[in-house]
């Protein structure tokens, strides 16, 4: 027991390293080409900061471990509505931008009922995977052409995303590389590690491993995205810890999932598609219903969240 522990630490810690130096190499590389900093944020911090979920569903799906790959992206999405975006909200009350949620509101919601169906073929093949990676790409194209032309407040999110991991700007193309690389190593290593001690650790604990997937795995791979949404909020940056969030959830829904199936066929277990599928498509419509309505996350509607997913982790305890 102590060992699985030690590896799914070591391999969260080295999950969070090479998420981190992927994106700060990429995002260097991207101001030596050229490439505008909105158009970096919505991609490369994008998927960036998704490298911990993709790398840890991609080696569970090539290891033989379906509940991880599947119950890390359902669990995932869940733990970033109910657990992050509840604490957020408890700190400060997030308020919305009317106009760019219709569009991501919609986004995160199509994805969510797109991921549903993939769920319920039973067996993620390639065509499913990369109908989901084409409508990433969508969003992104659709996003970037909106917020280009209207120049607003999302649009500077999405570029302050891009700076707020810079590099020396005399950094060379050898050492911006180099970071690419290290960070790659570091998130295929650090996952193979989480993969082989969540098995072993589900095995000593007696539940499936559908069950460490949505929670431990989970949690772990979404610990960037909790860290950086509090420190948003003491920034008083509500705007960037509910973009945050949304975007997580549809790069994890569209781009891991789809990728993870693309390059490997995923046999989804059979309690994830008869339960938590569907906990995830009502937490993210609750959160859409909840923003909708007046456009911001109250403290109180933060409590609720956090309540709900204490209970979820229960009955998941108790399954």
């Amino acid at each position: 027991m102590t060992s699985s522990i030690l590896l799914v630490a070591g391999g969260l810690v080295l999950l969070g390293l090479g998420g981190e130096l992927l994106v700060r190499g990429a995002v260097g590389m991207a101001a030596r080409l050229g490439i505008s900093p909105l158009l970096a944020g919505l991609t490369i911090v994008g998927f960036g900061t998704s490298t911990p979920e993709l790398a840890t569903s991609v080696q569970a799906a090539l290891g033989g471990s379906p509940g991880i790959a599947v119950g890390n992206v359902v669990g995932s999405n869940i733990a970033n509505i109910l657990l992050i975006l509840g604490i957020s909200a408890l700190i400060l009350p997030l308020a919305v931008n009317p106009a760019s949620f219709k569009r991501d509101s919609i986004a995160m919601g199509g994805s969510a009922l797109l991921a549903t169906g993939a769920v319920l073929l039973g067996v993620i093949g390639p065509a499913p995977g990369l109908i989901l990676i084409a409508c990433l790409i969508g969003y992104v194209w659709w996003a970037y052409k909106s917020e280009a032309a209207a120049d607003d407040d999302e649009c500077h999110r999405h570029e302050a995303e891009a700076d707020d991991r810079p590099v020396p700007p005399n950094t060379g193309p050898v050492v911006l590389v180099g970071l690419i690389i290290a960070g790659l190593a570091a998130a295929i290593f650090g996952a193979g590690l989480l993969v082989d001690g969540a098995t072993v650790l589900a095995s000593a604990a007696g539940v499936s491993e559908s069950v460490i997937g949505l929670t431990v795995v989970a949690v772990g791979t979404s610990l960037p995205e909790l860290i950086a949404c509090v420190i948003a909020v003491l920034r008083k940056h509500a705007d960037v810890a509910l973009g945050n969030i949304v975007g997580s959830n549809i790069y994890n829904l569209c781009g891991i999932l789809g990728l993870t199936a693309f390059i490997h066929p995923i046999e989804v277990p059979d309690e994830i598609a008869r339960i938590d599928i569907w906990v995830m498509l009502g937490v993210t419509a609750l959160l859409i219903v909840q923003l909708r309505s007046g456009w911001r996350l109250s403290r109180i509607e933060g409590a609720v969240l956090v309540a709900l997913y204490c209970g979820y982790t229960a009955f998941l305890a108790l399954r």
